[in-house]
C-alpha cells in the first residue's frame, strides 16, 4: 500500500504545482523509484478519464478515499498491471471492480474506441516534455566540461561537438552536444536517463532544464561575492551559483519549507557546495539592513509561481477561469512584494527575477510595476541571440518555451542599480494590471554597450570638469607670477 500512498502524495503536489513529477518522485527516496515513477506518470496521463469513472460510480462516497489515492488504485485495477496491495484496501477495490469496469466499457462505447489509450485526447498521447532534450549541467565544483565529455565518450556516448543552432539539439540514441548558449550545459536525446549514472550519483553532473540554468548564469556573481538565493529549494540554482562563485564568498539560501530545505542540504552536499548558509526562514521577514547582509551585491529571486511553464503539469485554467484569475492576482502581488523587498538591500548591484510561468501577469507586469516603484533600477538587455524575448514593452527580458527554445516555459529579467536610492523618491504603488501601459520601454542598448556608454560619458564629464578647474587655476597662477616678477624688477631698480 506504501506505493499507492506515495504516488497519491506526489500527484497531489504536482496538481498543486509544487514541482516537476520526476523531481518529486526522485526526491521521495522511495525504494522502487522506477515503479513509482511509472505509476505516477500513467495515472496523471489518464487522470481525467479516471476522475470521470470515479465520479460516475460514486467511489469516494462508498470507500471514503481521497481523489488522488482513488485515481492510482483505479488506474492499476483497470488499466495497469493489477493491484499490488493486500488487506482492506484491496478488498474494498475488488468489491467495486465490476461497477468500475462496466463504467470504463460504457465510456469506450460512447466514444467509439476499443483501446484504453484511444480514450486520451491526441495531445495527451505524447506530452511536450517527452520531446524536449535531456539537459545536463556539468558541476564545475567537482569536474570540468572536458573531463565530463571524455568520461561520457568512454561510456559509449557519441559527442558531436558544440551546437551551432537550435536544430542541432534534436538528437538520437546516445548522441550529445555542448549547448549553443550555455558552455557548461550538455544536451542529450529526450529519453536519456542519468539517475543511475556514476556522474550523477557522485554530483559531477546536475540534471537541470536549460531554462532553469539561465538565472544563475545571467546573474554571474564573481568569486568572493556575497549572494542571496531568496527562494532556494530544491537547490539546483543554488549549486549553480556556488559553481560560478567557485565556492568562494558567501551564499545565503532561504526557504520557508523545512522539508524542502533538508532535501536541498543533501543535494548541495553531494554537489560539493561549501560557501552556503541555509536558513529555514521567510525571506520577506529578513532584515535587509542586518549586519550579515551588508555586503550582499547579488540576489537571485525565483519566487513561488503558477508553474504554468512546466510541461509535466496539467493546465486546468480553462476549466476554472475565475479561480485561476484570482490565483494569478494573488501570486503576482506576492512576487512584487518579494521583488520590492529584495531591492532594499543597501549594497545590491544586480538582481535576477525568474519564474517557471508563461503568464505575463507574473512576469512582465510584475517587472513593470517594480520598475515603476523603484526608478533607481533598470532592466539589463539579455542574450541578444536568444530566440524568444519578453513581451512588449520589455524585450530586454527573456522567455523560454517548448517550441522556440526547446525548454520548459520560463521567464528571466535582470535588474541593475543605476544610482543611490536615497537620491530618488520612491513612486507610489501602481496596480500591476495598469503598469504595462504606463511604463515606457527602457533602452535596448546591449549590456556591454550600455556599460561602455556610461563609462565614456562619465569620463568625459570628469575631463571637462578637471579642464575647467585647471584652466582657472592656471590663469590665476599666471597673474600671481606676473605680480611677483614686477615686484622683483621694482626692487632691483631701487
Amino acid at each position: 500500500m506504501a506505493l499507492y500512498i506515495k504516488a497519491a502524495e506526489i500527484l497531489q503536489k504536482a496538481e498543486m504545482k509544487q514541482g516537476a513529477l520526476k523531481t518529486l518522485v526522485y526526491d521521495s527516496k522511495f525504494p522502487s523509484i522506477k515503479q513509482l515513477f511509472a505509476l505516477v506518470c500513467e495515472t496523471q496521463k489518464f487522470s481525467s478519464i479516471l476522475q470521470e469513472i470515479i465520479e460516475s460510480t460514486k467511489l469516494l462516497k462508498h470507500t471514503k478515499l481521497k481523489m488522488t489515492l482513488a485515481k492510482v488504485l483505479v488506474y492499476d485495477l483497470l488499466i495497469g498491471q493489477g493491484l499490488k496491495c493486500g488487506g482492506t484496501w484491496k478488498a474494498k477495490m475488488m468489491k467495486h471492480r465490476p461497477r468500475l469496469q462496466a463504467e470504463l466499457a460504457r465510456m469506450k462505447v460512447r466514444r467509439k474506441v476499443s483501446r484504453n489509450e484511444d480514450l486520451l485526447p491526441a495531445s495527451a498521447q505524447q506530452t511536450p516534455g517527452d520531446r524536449l532534450p535531456r539537459y545536463v549541467r556539468v558541476n564545475t565544483l567537482k569536474t570540468s566540461v572536458g573531463d565530463a565529455v571524455d568520461y561520457l565518450k568512454r561510456d559509449g556516448f557519441s559527442y558531436l561537438g558544440q551546437a551551432l543552432k537550435l536544430d542541432n539539439l534534436t538528437l538520437k540514441n546516445k548522441q550529445f552536444v555542448m549547448d549553443l548558449h550555455l558552455p557548461e550545459l550538455l544536451v542529450f536525446s529526450p529519453k536519456t536517463d542519468f539517475h543511475d549514472h556514476f556522474l550523477y550519483k557522485a554530483g559531477h553532473i546536475i540534471l537541470q532544464d536549460k531554462a532553469s540554468c539561465l538565472p544563475a548564469y545571467l546573474l554571474d556573481p564573481p568569486p568572493g561575492s556575497h549572494v542571496i538565493d531568496a527562494c532556494a529549494a530544491p537547490g539546483n540554482k543554488t549549486s549553480h551559483l556556488a559553481a560560478i562563485m567557485k565556492n568562494r564568498g558567501r551564499l545565503f539560501a532561504f526557504d520557508l519549507d523545512g522539508k524542502r530545505l533538508a532535501t536541498m542540504s543533501t543535494l548541495l552536499l553531494r554537489a560539493g557546495v561549501a560557501c552556503h548558509q541555509l536558513a529555514n526562514q521567510d525571506f520577506l521577514k529578513v532584515d535587509t539592513n542586518g549586519p550579515q547582509y551588508k555586503d550582499v551585491e547579488y540576489i537571485l529571486l525565483d519566487p513561488s509561481c503558477s508553474g504554468s511553464g512546466m510541461v509535466c503539469l496539467r493546465d486546468d485554467s480553462a476549466a476554472h477561469p475565475e479561480v485561476e484569475k484570482a490565483r494569478l492576482a494573488s501570486l503576482a502581488s506576492f512576487q512584487l512584494q518579494c521583488l520590492n523587498h529584495s531591492l532594499r538591500f543597501p549594497r545590491l548591484k544586480r538582481l535576477v527575477y525568474s519564474t517557471c510561468s508563461i503568464h505575463s501577469q507574473e512576469n512582465e507586469e510584475v517587472i513593470a510595476a517594480c520598475l515603476q516603484q523603484n526608478p533607481n533600477f533598470r532592466l539589463v538587455p539579455l542574450l541578444a541571440q536568444w530566440p524568444e524575448r519578453g513581451l512588449e514593452p520589455l524585450p530586454q527580458c527573456l522567455r523560454a518555451s517548448t517550441t522556440k527554445t526547446l525548454t520548459q516555459g520560463f521567464f528571466v529579467a535582470l535588474l541593475e542599480k543605476v544610482c543611490d536610492a536615497g537620491s530618488i523618491k520612491e513612486k507610489p504603488a501602481v496596480p500591476i494590471s495598469e503598469t504595462v501601459d504606463v511604463l515606457p520601454a527602457p533602452s535596448a542598448v546591449a549590456p556591454s554597450e550600455a556599460a561602455e556608454e556610461n563609462a565614456e560619458s562619465s569620463d568625459a564629464e570628469e575631463k571637462l570638469t578637471f579642464t575647467a578647474v585647471d584652466t582657472t587655476d592656471d590663469s590665476s597662477s599666471k597673474k600671481k607670477r606676473r605680480k611677483r616678477k614686477k615686484k622683483k624688477k621694482a626692487a632691483k631698480a631701487e
